[in-house]
Order: structure tokens, then sequence, then C-alpha cells
């Protein structure tokens, strides 16, 4: 029932088609936009709106972090394996293109980093490491656990952005890339159920551990 449940929430979450022709994204790695409005100015904005977003980002760059150090350390374990290392892999890369892109949002719109940002980087090698150690099953689950979390969090705030205004050309934008960045995060929910998540020792309650342990962190990040 539990699995069912995150796959209904998932499929609730993922857009009927995805059809990409210029990702969101590309604005802040492209270094042409680099002079864009949209991607060089932050709007003048309310304390309560403001507030939203500063809470946004800096959970959202402390979790690109933690997301970069899990796939460092289950490609410390698992890098060699020829079925899954290059899958970790192309993950990872993945992760590290949203890292560089929430870098630079917290420094377009001018946002205290988390002071948990080491926190994040030790926690999330270990458990990277640790559930890679219990075998590629249960590093597929930590991936499966994490996305679901992470693919809810970034539909939850889609919503707290409709309080924001979209007359700046940067909020359509964020609202692009933090769509985009939840496909992403979908998708790698699907790969992990796709390479047996489910069949990794005790998978509800490893499932259960990392959800919970990601919303926690969540939470303390929105005040730290």
């Amino acid at each position: 029932m539990l699995v069912r449940c995150r796959f209904l929430v998932a499929n609730a979450l993922r857009p009927s088609t995805r059809t990409i022709t210029c990702r969101a994204s590309d604005f802040y790695t492209d270094p042409s936009k680099n002079q864009e409005p949209g991607v060089s100015t932050s709007p003048d904005i309310s304390p309560k709106q403001r507030e939203i977003l500063d809470r946004a980002l800096r959970v959202d760059q402390a979790g690109e972090i933690a997301a970069n150090w899990i796939y460092r350390g289950q490609f410390a374990v698992l890098g060699r394996d020829p079925r899954v290392g290059p899958l970790i892999q192309e993950m990872w890369d993945q992760e590290k293109l949203h890292l560089e892109v929430m870098d630079k949002l917290q420094l377009q719109h001018e946002v205290r980093p988390t002071l948990l940002s080491d926190v994040a980087k030790v926690a999330g090698y270990a458990l990277g490491a640790a559930t890679a150690l219990m075998g590629k099953e249960a590093a597929m689950a930590c991936t499966e656990a994490v996305e679901t979390v992470i693919g809810e969090h970034y539909d939850d705030q889609l919503k707290d952005f409709e309080l924001l205004p979209s007359s700046h050309p940067s909020i359509p934008l964020l609202r692009d890339v933090i769509k985009e960045f939840r496909d992403d995060e979908l998708e790698h929910l699907d790969t992990a159920v796709e390479h047996h998540s489910q069949r990794a020792p005790a998978h509800a309650l490893l499932s259960a551990v990392v959800a919970g342990g990601c919303k926690v962190a969540i939470e303390l990040c929105k005040r730290f």
C-alpha cells in the first residue's frame, strides 16, 4: 500500500507530456544569456513575498548540495559496477547542473545560504554510501524515497510561487526552472523503480526512514 501510494503521488505530480525545446535552466548555463533581466535582476517585492522566495531558494540549494553528495557516496561504492555505475553517474551529472543553477539563483536573489551546508554534505555522503553498501537495490530505494519527497516539495513550492508577481521576468523563469527540476527528479524516481528499488531489504522501512529524514532536513533548512 505504501509503494502504491507513493506511485500515485509521483504520477499526480508528473505532467502527461514533456516536450522540451529549450530548458529553463539554459538561461543560467548559457553565457550568452547572462545579461537577460530574468537572470541578472531580482524583483522588488513585499517582505512576505521575499520570505517565500528566500526560504524556497535556501532549501533548494541545500537540497541540491545533499543530492550531489548522496550520488558521490553511491558512486564511491558502486561506481565500478557496470550495471549501475553509469546510471548513478548520469543522475549525478544532472544534479551537478541543478546545483550550478541553484547557486546562481541564490546569488541573483541575494539569498542567505543555509548554515547547514556542511551537514548536508556529510549526511548526504553517508546516506549514499551506506545504502550503496547495502546493495544496488538499496541505493535505488534511497533514490526513490528522496525523489518522491523532492517531487512533492517542488510541487508545493510552485503553489507558493503563485503569490509572487509575474510582472518581473525572473519569477516566470524561476517557476519554469522548478518545473524542469521537478520533472528531472521524477525521472530519477522512475529510473530507480525500473532498477528494482522495491527489491531492497526492508524496502518500506528504508523508504520511510529516508523520506522522513528528507522532510526534517527541508524544515531545518528553511529556518537555518
